[in-house]
């Protein structure tokens, strides 16, 4: 299983918010580079990036953070947040990133992911699926759509996407375990990767995603809080 620190950038800041809202966040960095080093250094063999800004403005705000990440660690990393065209999608591999996760434009236009598909190739497009209640949430969260979950799973690999990031907006930054049953069953009923995210809070977590045949995990504010050790994580579930 593919372990991926989380760092979610907001004014060029190392943040975390709690399901998704803005007004409840807490800072834990001045300087993400840093946090990118500290989990490279514990093991970390991927990480996963979010613009919140970006996320909001439907661009990239938070460049200079993320080009510093970029150029301080030699893993692979993906971002999310604000890629809404292919532009941004060339320039953003063109930084260094080897991932880049679509959310908002695969429920409004999911056509538009298999043209990325075509260009980039499966390995550089992941599709963010971010749901509530079952349904997918756009626009930073800040909508709910009528479109669901599975579905926009289906289409996304009717459509060339292997990679999905699923998250539980409910779960998100609460420390209160993953939506394992839902992740399990995109899962199988998909057959595609499906990466978990949201609420992972401590090994037990990570080992119920293991043992359910769940490809990936995100960690974020367990390991912001001192709740898990990555370098455990990494010893018991890392992918050789």
């Amino acid at each position: 299983m593919q372990l991926y620190p989380a760092i979610d950038l907001k004014g060029g800041k190392c943040v975390r918010l709690t399901q998704g809202l803005f007004d409840n966040m807490k800072i834990y960095s001045d300087t993400p580079a840093d946090m990118a080093k500290l989990w490279v250094s514990q093991g970390a063999t991927f990480l996963h990036l979010v613009d919140l800004d970006g996320a909001l403005a439907g661009h990239s705000i938070n460049e200079a953070a993320i080009r510093d990440i970029v150029e301080c660690v030699n893993v692979p990393v993906q971002l999310g947040g604000g890629i809404r065209g292919a532009d941004a999608v060339r320039y953003l591999l063109g930084l260094g990133i080897t991932r880049c996760i679509i959310g908002t434009r695969a429920v409004e236009r999911p056509e538009f992911m298999r043209e990325l598909i075509e260009e980039f190739g499966q390995e550089h497009i992941v599709a963010g699926v971010d749901a509530k209640d079952g349904m997918v949430a756009v626009q930073g969260w800040e909508r709910i759509s009528d479109v669901s979950a599975l579905d926009l799973c289906m289409k996304m690999k009717e459509y060339g996407v292997r990679h999905i990031v699923y998250t539980d907006i409910s779960k998100d930054g609460m420390l209160s375990g993953p939506n394992v049953t839902a992740t399990r069953t995109l899962t199988e009923q998909t057959g595609l990767d499906v990466i978990a995210s949201g609420g992972v809070s401590c090994m037990k977590d990570l080992m119920q995603l293991h043992d359910n045949g769940i490809c990936g995990a995100i960690i974020g504010k367990a390991l912001y809080e001192n709740r898990l050790s990555l370098e455990r994580a990494v010893e018991q579930f890392q992918i050789s």
